[in-house]
């Protein structure tokens, strides 16, 4: 990774091998021939050449000098904001950078010894600009007043003083404060890019308190200057300084006043996003970008060439609050404003395959890649989107690219051990496992899963060793399902349906042979619909959520009428839903509000956007969210009436139209018994009746066992039981500990848990005719019916009887 400095002269180096005629700038011929040298392997046609000319010289036409063509200063410019790559562009050419001889007159004086007065500790140099950060002398982000130059210099004492005093005591970690992440906005990367690269100060100490003492100083002088200009200049050098050095609190409180002193300027509402962001103040630093983006659109031109930075930013920020489809469309907007982006349209694709839209997170991914072909993470995830779509021979090829790119890359080689996992190549994932640990070697679920394969390539005491290391690691509940897993796959070594002896686990039975003994005893197919739903309930928590927080979103969203289909509808972009849901749902934490909105999107949205325009009719919305929401059965049934109520075409009723319970209820279906309900969807279309139904007439459509969602009477067991213990009775199939229901047998007394139960597993050792089941939601009621039947049967044989 290259310095600061060294990148610049790199920069410089590229830009005077293409000055053909030396006249300091770079003309369109000249870019050209950068741009087709920089990129060996990918031919470009005419058109795309003066496409991303035109969008280079329009971009930064402010470093345009006339005829002379791009300045170096535009050049560096377009690095600083992603257009290339350095480092790669730099080894493409073959170029060396110049010998310190070669540079004599402009090399950095060497640090002088520390003192008690700053004034003393100051190196006078007549090239001071040539020493900072190449930021400071951008004509956008560079230090504009000379007094400014003093704070600066004063502030980088103090800082090499901290940093001293600290490094002695062994406080400061990770000191590798002048590297950075190439690429668009580099500023802010995803927290594992920033995580290997932060600077820990220790700011407890009293070494801290005196810097931040003297550092108020410093403020004070900035603020004491001459002009609201020169205070504004002085606390955003000083914040850029301090933000380059890890400094996050401090640097975002003179962000944060050069925002009360230019509130109207894009750049410190920028910044202030960017610390924010880094400190783990998602929301706050959404909300300061958001104040960044208003600035630079009101602003013209000025800030058009930050605008992608800020849309990216603005997108990363979001998804720290989970909100990963509102931050696809900034990174789609990133991606409009500079086509050539290759870091918006990777994040595009990720955010993509993070809502589960794959193919779509393929097409972005691959763009992102023939931009820039060297793009471990990019590669990374575009072989899961791959593996998503079972594309495994691909994602294997994507996966081993991004690891010759990068052979430590952690994401790349744990999720490829996933894929070995699911082909069943234990060995080779228990190789990708350990890689993992050689490089983290406290990742404890690499350390679980390599356990895991050892066990599936049939070396148990090395699994029973790294199952060991992983409970030294954590004591995490998933441990103790994982040892569970172990003695399961020890039992199925054969097809996964054995227990090593070449005996079958289970048989599967049809469903006609499953009978029930009473009315009770829920139904197979019933069953296995009630757990899918389930399921999901389990997934997004929307059975956390309390249907009358549906009702209040019902009273208090204002939607404007849309009329795309020729028919008023109230609704709204997948974006401004997603916010809707984060409301609802606004107990849980981001990743966890993720993996919701990626199960809503693929199961809910994509049933209801049929013609996947983007918007959905938001009063469905709601009716459909209603039946799996938390509350008494009624009160769902109520809400969700009152959704369609709601919906404009029943406005100003206090009954619906018979065609839209017709089709909420078809819709219900297709998403929650899609078995059932995709075919009946072909059904909707043509209905003309204009008859209207009451809450007590859409209630009974609801409940009808065979047309409507008689399911939810089932699913409402599940919602009461499903954690019911049944002492020590274990499957009879799985042989795990039974919780929920249980499903006895009577002629051979076996159990079965509800999984087993609604698959149509038994027990090889009891091949009946047909099979007869008696369902106990708890042990009470078994030990129940058992006293029952030893009183009859004691009645029966008693001398009284006879």
């Amino acid at each position: 990774m290259a310095t600061r400095g060294s990148r610049s002269e790199k920069v410089k180096r590229i830009f005077q091998q293409f000055d053909g005629n030396h006249d300091g700038g770079l003309n369109r011929e000249e870019m050209a021939v950068l741009v087709v040298a920089v990129n060996p392997r990918v031919k470009f046609s005419d058109e795309q050449i003066n496409a991303i000319l035109d969008e280079v010289f329009r971009t930064y036409s402010e470093f345009i000098d006339g005829e002379k063509g791009l300045t170096y200063d535009g050049l560096l410019r377009t690095y600083d904001d992603g257009a290339g790559d350095v480092d790669r562009d730099f080894e493409a050419l073959g170029l060396e950078l110049m010998k310190p001889e070669d540079n004599a007159g402009t090399s950095i004086a060497a640090d002088v010894a520390s003192s008690s007065s700053i004034v003393d500790e100051r190196v006078m140099e007549p090239h001071k600009k040539q020493r900072t950060a190449a930021w400071a002398a951008s004509p956008n982000h560079g230090i504009v007043f000379d007094d400014t130059w003093k704070l600066v210099d004063d502030l980088e004492i103090l800082i090499k003083r901290l940093k001293s005093k600290q490094s002695k005591d062994g406080k400061v970690k990770n000191d590798n404060s002048d590297v950075y992440s190439e690429g668009w906005s580099r500023e802010l990367g995803p927290s594992t890019e920033l995580s290997d690269k932060r600077v820990s100060w220790e700011e407890t100490g009293h070494d801290y308190s005196v810097f931040v003492k003297e550092l108020g100083v410093l403020r004070s002088r900035s603020d004491g200057s001459r002009s609201r200009e020169e205070a504004f200049d002085g606390h955003m050098a000083i914040g850029r300084v301090l933000y380059d050095q890890h400094l996050f609190k401090e640097a975002l409180v003179s962000f944060k006043r050069a925002c009360e002193l230019q509130p109207a300027d894009v750049r410190p509402h920028f910044r202030a996003g960017n610390c924010l962001y880094v400190l783990a103040r998602h929301s706050e630093s959404k909300e300061e970008f958001l104040l960044a983006l208003e600035a630079a659109e009101a602003g013209g031109s000025q800030w058009a060439y930050l605008l992608p930075q800020i849309h990216v930013n603005l997108g990363i920020a979001l998804e720290g609050e989970g909100m990963v489809i509102s931050a696809c469309e900034h990174y789609r907007e990133a991606a409009i404003l500079c086509p050539t982006h290759f870091r918006a349209l990777k994040l595009l694709g990720s955010a993509l395959f993070g809502v589960g839209e794959y193919k779509a997170a393929v097409k972005a991914l691959e763009e992102a890649i023939y931009m820039k072909n060297d793009y471990a993470d990019a590669h990374c995830d575009l072989a899961s989107a791959l593996h998503a779509m079972g594309d495994d021979d691909n994602a294997i090829k994507e996966f081993q690219r991004a690891i010759d790119l990068k052979p430590g890359h952690v994401d790349a080689l744990y999720n490829l051990g996933g894929l070995y996992m699911d082909m069943g190549r234990y060995q080779r994932a228990s190789e990708m496992y350990t890689r993992v640990l050689s490089v983290w070697p406290n990742h404890w679920r690499a350390q679980l899963n390599k356990a895991v394969a050892l066990l599936g390539a049939g070396e148990t005491e090395e699994a029973k060793k790294a199952l060991k290391e992983a409970l030294k690691m954590t004591n995490r509940v998933e441990l103790h399902d994982a040892v569970a897993h172990l003695k399961q796959l020890q039992k199925k070594k054969l097809k996964g349906n054995g227990n090593g002896n070449g005996e079958e686990a289970f048989i599967i039975v049809e469903p006609s042979k499953f009978k029930t003994l009473t009315e009770k005893t829920t139904l197979r197919m019933d069953l296995s619909t009630a757990l899918d739903i389930r399921s999901f309930q389990r997934i997004t928590r929307l059975n956390r959520c309390d249907i009358d927080q549906i009702k209040k979103e019902i009273n208090e969203t204002d939607v404007p009428m849309s009329y795309s289909g020729g028919v008023p509808e109230k609704s709204i972009r997948k974006a401004s839903l997603e916010e809707i849901l984060h409301r609802l749902l606004k107990f849980l934490k981001p990743e966890t509000f993720i993996g919701a909105v990626k199960t809503i999107n693929q199961k809910v949205f994509s049933v209801l956007d049929e013609s996947e325009s983007g918007r959905l009719d938001l009063g469905m919305f709601f009716a459909v969210l209603a039946p799996v929401c938390g509350g008494s059965p009624d009160k769902r049934k109520r809400i969700a009436y009152e959704a369609l109520l709601w919906r404009p075409v029943n406005e100003g009723s206090n009954q619906i139209r018979k065609t839209d319970a017709q089709r909420y209820i078809k819709l219900l279906r297709a998403i929650y018994i899609p078995s059932h309900g995709a075919s009946e969807m072909l059904e909707i279309h043509g209905e003309m009746d204009t008859s209207l139904v009451s809450l007590a007439e859409f209630t009974a459509m609801f409940d009808d066992p065979d047309w409507g969602f008689g399911i939810m009477s089932t699913l409402l067991k599940l919602e009461f039981g499903d954690r019911n213990r049944h002492g020590s009775h274990v499957c009879a199939t799985c042989r795990y500990p039974i919780i929920g229901s249980r499903f006895k047998e009577l002629k051979s007394h076996f159990s079965l848990c509800s999984q087993c139960y609604s698959e149509g597993k038994v027990p090889p050792t009891s091949k009946l005719e047909e099979y007869r089941f008696k369902e106990y939601a708890s042990e009470s009621e078994a030990v129940k019916d058992k006293c029952m039947w030893f009183g009859i049967h004691s009645k029966a044989s008693s001398p009284a009887a006879s």
